[in-house]
Parts: C-alpha cells; sequence; structure tokens
C-alpha cells in the first residue's frame, strides 16, 4: 500500500494498525521515501529469501576471520 506524508500524519493510527497486515510504502512529492514495516520479523521467510543468494562454496571460517580481524 503506498501513502503520502500528509496522509500518514493524518491517520497514523490507522497505519499502525494496517502494518500488521501488509508493508506501507510512503511517498512525498510522488517519490517513496520510506516504508512501514511490522517489527516482528518472520525469521524463517528472512532465511528463505537468502537461498539462492549465497553461494555454495562459501569459506564461513574465512569470513569470520576477516570479520574479526577489522
Amino acid at each position: 500500500m503506498q501513502i503520502s506524508v500528509s496522509e500518514l500524519k493524518t491517520n497514523a493510527g490507522k497505519y499502525i494498525a494496517l502494518v500488521d497486515k501488509q508493508d506501507i510504502f510512503i511517498t512525498q512529492d510522488g517519490k517513496c521515501v520510506a516504508r512501514l514495516t511490522n517489527a516482528n520479523v518472520d525469521k524463517m521467510a528472512s532465511a528463505k529469501a537468502l537461498i539462492g543468494i549465497l553461494p555454495n562454496d562459501l569459506d564461513y571460517d574465512k569470513l569470520r576471520e576477516e570479520r574479526i580481524s577489522k
């Protein structure tokens, strides 16, 4: 759903209630400037979204070493 900033200001409570069911994209001057999302992240959906993005030959130990050394 897309709404304008002024619509959000006018009916904030309505959109806070709706965000449990769907993301709300907030526009200003016709351009999307923000997204209002549910704070309770579906961890399984997030993990499934990564399948196919990460390479199969990923070396987790090497990545961990790089992260720690920085």
